[in-house]
């Protein structure tokens, strides 16, 4: 009886008030692009320090007399390397040690920092599933979360590190030993002692992968420690071996599944789609999943009862309130959007500025973009990764705003080098307006949407707003970017299925 009432109780999560929830996945899913600042400053010191000691001097004459087109795919290994070899002068004018440091430093810190966020985000995104599981508020109960457990979360992530560290050099080591005496005497004895102990190894450490699986919930659901949440986990799977048993196997089904659509969609070039339905459905639906089997092993489970309103009637009232939320935001903040459009408009014209002098050296061509172009899939990808980075600007300007006014500001640049290498501007022109009308438009209110978060976690982080609040703000964004969803639909569909087909009528 507990599977039964463990899977209805995560169907009955996810589809009432998913907005109480969601928000925790979307700000897990925004992390990347919270480290992405740290590259971002990297590279504006770097470019600062090339260009005050002169090291950008001269460079765009030096491509001017290359050529930088490679050579034909099928031509010889040595016609490529000749291609290569002119740019050496450049990459050692450019290349020097500060420069390197600055490059390592920026690759510890980011990774450093990575680390650290999904930690952090984790134990949010735990306590808010044990919360709705109880039918108590998610969103609040994640924010608290994040401060109660996350050290715990942390001293899991390390011992889990240091327990696979051990594992992989015990086992290394005395394999290494073992085959080495054996290839001596039975060479093929060696080679299969050599298989059967990555077998084992491979078991090793599924098995310590599984004992932390359920570790974080029992940290939360428990109040447990880092060594008293793996004795619970212990019990949990002794006391329960079909519960933790189904746990698992949906859960490597659910990864493989992924990995087997992933790669026929990446035959067509559609990634963004997948990795926006597993931070949306996977990744919420598998944690619910293991944190409903715990809590009824505990007697905790108190899940919402199921709705009584239809999926597609849910659905269709979901893209109304998400609508209605958009376009009150957009109304709300005038002045936040004021200031969204003039850094586009600033960043842009700062990257048409930064690529005149290589104009004509380097080029960009919409058409060459285009090349396989199969519409359906395009339409699809266009619209996942849209939305996909939609999500990541917004809920990222929770920290401080500085990620979404950072990746407004690099996406503006981007376009306004862009724009001034196209060697056909009249041509890339008629592809942007039949979709950038929609698009454009969804980027800035999601810019907007981030900026304004921003401030609100600062209010947050100073203690001028309780949790509760904190959480509203975070709901709103969810349903806010809802709305911006259904301009990017719109906007994919055309730029998939209109645009570059009505751009080549015109042309």
């Amino acid at each position: 009886m507990a599977l039964s009432d463990s899977v209805s109780a995560v169907v009955a999560v996810l589809r009432r008030r998913p907005g109480d929830l969601l928000p925790m996945y979307l700000l897990g899913a925004a992390i990347p692009a919270i480290v992405r600042v740290i590259p971002f400053v990297g590279v504006l010191v770097g470019y600062l320090y090339l260009e005050s000691t002169g090291r950008l001097e001269g460079i765009p004459e030096q491509l001017a007399d290359l050529d930088t087109t490679p050579p034909d795919p099928d031509a010889s290994e040595e016609a490529f390397e000749a291609w290569m070899s002119q740019f050496q002068p450049i990459v050692e004018q450019v290349v020097t040690l500060p420069l390197v440091l600055l490059v390592a430093a920026t690759a510890i810190a980011s990774v450093a920092v990575l680390l650290l966020l999904y930690v952090v985000i984790a134990a949010g995104q735990i306590a808010a599933c044990a919360a709705r599981l109880r039918d108590e508020r998610g969103t609040t109960a994640g924010i608290a979360g994040i401060r109660r457990y996350w050290l715990r979360f942390l001293g899991l992530a390390v011992l889990e590190f240091l327990v696979w560290a051990a594992i992989l050099m015990a086992v290394g080591t005395a394999t290494i030993l073992f085959i080495g005496v054996l290839a001596l005497a039975a060479p093929v004895v060696g080679l299969l002692v050599g298989l059967l102990s990555i077998l084992v190894l491979i078991g090793i450490l599924a098995a310590v992968r599984a004992l932390f699986a359920f570790a974080p919930v029992a940290v939360v659901v428990d109040d447990a420690g880092v060594f008293g949440s793996l004795s619970k986990t212990v019990g949990f799977i002794r006391r329960r071996p079909i519960e933790a048993g189904f746990y698992y196997a949906i859960s490597v089904g659910t990864v493989l599944a992924i990995s087997v659509v992933s790669s026929f969609l990446v035959i067509v070039e559609v990634v963004a789609f997948t990795s926006l339905l597993t931070v949306l459905v996977v990744l919420p639906a598998l944690d619910l999943l293991k944190t409903a089997l715990y809590a009824n092993y505990r007697d905790r489970l108190r899940a919402p009862a199921q709705p009584e309103r239809s999926v597609r009637t849910q659905f269709r009232d979901g893209i109304r309130r998400g609508w209605s939320e958009m376009i009150g935001f957009v109304r709300d903040t005038p002045g936040t959007h004021a200031l969204v459009v003039a850094l586009a408009v600033g960043s842009f014209w700062v990257g048409w500025e930064l690529a005149g002098p290589y104009a004509g050296i380097v080029d960009a061509s919409i058409s060459a973009r285009l090349e396989g172009h199969i519409p359906p899939a395009a339409a699809l990808e266009f619209f996942g990764n849209n939305w996909l980075v939609a999500i990541t600007t917004a809920y990222a300007g929770v920290a401080l705003a500085l990620p979404a006014i950072a990746s407004l500001l690099f996406n503006g640049v981007m376009m306004g080098a862009l724009s001034r290498l196209e060697v056909d501007p009249v041509e890339l022109l008629t592809f942007v307006i039949p979709h950038g009308i929609f698009e454009i438009p969804a980027i800035f209110v999601a810019s907007a949407l981030g900026l304004w978060l921003g401030v609100v976690g600062w209010r947050a982080f100073r203690g001028r707003i309780d949790r509760p609040t904190f959480a509203d703000a975070l709901e709103r964004a969810f349903w806010v970017l809802v709305g911006i969803g259904i301009l990017l639909a719109i906007a994919g569909f055309v730029e998939g299925f209109v645009s570059p087909y009505y751009a080549h009528i015109l042309l």
